[in-house]
C-alpha cells in the first residue's frame, strides 16, 4: 500500500509492515496475539500449525505497527509444504521491517538455516526474538545471544517469552525505533483484514491440531460451506466440513459412537462463541479428499 492511500497524521507518527518469520513452532503465532490482545492466529504444540499469512494491526500512541504472522519456514517435503515456505518467504518482499524468532528451547537446525539463508538475500532490517527464555538458564540466553550475534547483522537481538510477556514491550520499542515516520495504515479500531468465517474455518482447524495426533493434524484441510447470521444477529449457523487424505484418518476424527468429532466440534464453537460474542450452532462433516496435500487443483480449492 502506497503512503498516499494512508490515513492522516502528524510528522512524528511512525508506521509500517513487521513480517515474523521463524521455523515452525519458534511461537510467530502466539507473540502475534500478546501484541494485539487477541487471539487472531491459531496456536498448537504441533509444529506448522500455521498455514496463512495472518495480519494484524498494533496501535500504539506514536505508531502503528502491521504485523504479518507467516507459516513455519522449514525444508518443504511436499507441494502443500513448498506452498506454505513460499508464503513465509514472499512476506519479506512486502514489509518494512522482519523480526525473526529463534526458538531456544527447541532450536530448528534446519529450520533455521533455511530462514538465514532467506535473510541473507534481503537488505531490510531484521530484528531478532530469542523466544522461550522462561524456559532456559540465563547462562544459556547470553549464550545464544553470542551465537546470533555472529551469524547475521541484526538490527537488535531481544530475548523474550511470548508466552510469559517477558520483554514484549522492549521487542515493541525496538521495531518502533527502526520504522520510518509515516501516517496510519488502518483506521484505530482495525485488529486484522480477515473475516470471521476465514477465523472460524482456523479455530475448527486448531482443535484438530490440538485433539487428534500422529498424521492427522496435517492431513487436515477445513473449509467453512456456510456462515450465516439469524434472529437479528444473535445466532450465527456454520456448516463446515473437515477434509481428510484417507478413510482410516475419517474414522479416527469421528471417533468411537462420533465422541472425537463432537469433541472438536464443541471446542471450536466455544471458541468461536468468543471471538463473535454471539451465539454459535455449528455443524461438522468429515470428507475424504485423496492425497489432497499433492494436489494442485486441490490446494487451489482449500485456499494455499
Amino acid at each position: 500500500m502506497s503512503k498516499s492511500n494512508r490515513l492522516s497524521s502528524d510528522d512524528t507518527y511512525k508506521s509500517g509492515y513487521v513480517a515474523v518469520v521463524g521455523a515452525p513452532n519458534a511461537g510467530k503465532s502466539t507473540l502475534l496475539n500478546r501484541l494485539l490482545g487477541e487471539k487472531i492466529s491459531i496456536t498448537s504444540k504441533k509444529p506448522q500449525t500455521t498455514r496463512n499469512r495472518i495480519l494484524g494491526v498494533m496501535h500504539r500512541p506514536g505508531s502503528q505497527i502491521i504485523f504479518i504472522d507467516t507459516p513455519g519456514v522449514h525444508k518443504a517435503n511436499n507441494p502443500l509444504n513448498e506452498r506454505i515456505v513460499g508464503v513465509a518467504l514472499g512476506a519479506l518482499a512486502d514489509v518494512d521491517v522482519i523480526l525473526a524468532m529463534v526458538d531456544v528451547d527447541h532450536p530448528d537446525s534446519e529450520g533455521e538455516k533455511v530462514l538465514l539463508d532467506a535473510l541473507r538475500k534481503q537488505t531490510k532490517p531484521v530484528v531478532l526474538a530469542l523466544n522461550k527464555i522462561d524456559r532456559i538458564a540465563k547462562p544459556e540466553i547470553l549464550r545464544f545471544i553470542e551465537h546470533w550475534s555472529t551469524a547475521f547483522p541484526f538490527k537488535a537481538v531481544v530475548p523474550i517469552s511470548a508466552l510469559r510477556d517477558i520483554q514484549i514491550d522492549t521487542l515493541i520499542v525496538k521495531m518502533e525505533e527502526i520504522l520510518a515516520p509515516g501516517p496510519p495504515f488502518f483506521p484505530p479500531d482495525t485488529l486484522t483484514d480477515i473475516t470471521e468465517r476465514f477465523l472460524a474455518g482456523e479455530m475448527i482447524r486448531e482443535k484438530v491440531f490440538r485433539l487428534t495426533g500422529q498424521e492427522i493434524p496435517y492431513a487436515c484441510a477445513v473449509t467453512v460451506e456456510t456462515f450465516k447470521e439469524q434472529k437479528q444477529g444473535k445466532l450465527i449457523t456454520i456448516d463446515a466440513t473437515i477434509h481428510l487424505e484417507r478413510s482410516s484418518q475419517k474414522g479416527i476424527v469421528i471417533g468411537k459412537g462420533g465422541q472425537k468429532l463432537k469433541q472438536i466440534g464443541e471446542a471450536a464453537r466455544r471458541e468461536i462463541e468468543r471471538m463473535t460474542g454471539t451465539q454459535v450452532f455449528l455443524k461438522l462433516f468429515v470428507r475424504i479428499e485423496k492425497n489432497w496435500r499433492k494436489d494442485t487443483k486441490a490446494l487451489r480449492k482449500f485456499g494455499y
